[in-house]
């Protein structure tokens, strides 16, 4: 899959998958619906490109693409696919957040995370998610393909050493409110800013931030963040 794998057309609505119509894939038992495939992915071109890929397998039919997180529900009630592959680092709303939407929304969705991310704690989120497989895009599409097709069939796809980090890792020590005053954070928001964002009191905020400091083994709020993102808590 390369480094980043994604694709076409750089806005984040949601493009066409070719004509209106099912494909169908012929075989001894007659014609059987190829399977279909959503892709959230914010770069365009890488988009574009992986979409072209999976098209090439004769029982993969990618019937809608988007460049942002919030765009997937939307694109999925309208397209019905049987797979969503997701990148987790994606404008408006990350992929972790938008799998769990679709849990509710279409639950005979099936979720993959596909990311270059390979960190142990967003394989946990995933899981909680929903997700049904969760992949680094460092193999062959190939791969990709099987893994669509297992996942389909009622397996879970996980990346083996990752597998094997999460375990070792174990959970993240953040409450669900401690990370997201972390990751309001990010961008250097004042304990003011982060407050209005949350709809807290700003003495709330401090004490959600103190406690992830000190969970985190850090000095100040933006080391804590840094520490977070880089275990995947974030």
């Amino acid at each position: 899959m390369g480094d980043d794998v994604r694709g076409a057309g750089d806005t984040g609505g949601v493009d066409a998958a070719g004509d209106d119509g099912e494909r169908d894939v012929t075989g001894d038992a007659g014609a059987v619906r190829a399977t279909r495939v959503l892709l959230a992915e914010d770069q365009g071109m890488m988009r574009g490109a992986l979409a072209l890929l999976l098209d090439l397998e004769d029982d993969i039919e990618v019937v809608a693409q988007v460049g942002e997180g919030t765009a997937i529900v939307p694109a999925a009630r309208a397209a019905r696919p049987d797979v969503a592959l997701l990148d987790i680092e994606l404008p408006g709303c990350s992929g972790l957040d938008a799998a769990a939407q679709l849990r509710t929304a279409l639950p005979g969705c099936r979720v993959i995370i596909l990311t270059t991310f390979g960190r142990p704690g967003y394989l946990r989120r995933a899981m909680e998610a929903g997700a049904w497989g969760f992949l680094v895009k460092d193999g062959p599409v190939e791969e990709l393909a099987v893994a669509i097709r297992r996942v389909l069939a009622g397996e879970r796809v996980i990346d083996p050493v990752l597998a094997a980090a999460a375990l070792s890792a174990g959970p993240s020590p953040l409450t669900g409110r401690e990370r997201d005053a972390l990751a309001a954070a990010v961008d250097g928001a004042t304990i003011a800013d982060i407050a209005a964002r949350l709809h807290l009191s700003e003495s709330t905020v401090r004490n959600y931030l103190s406690s992830a400091i000190g969970k985190t083994g850090t000095r100040n709020r933006m080391e804590a963040a840094t520490t977070a993102r880089a275990n995947g808590w974030l």
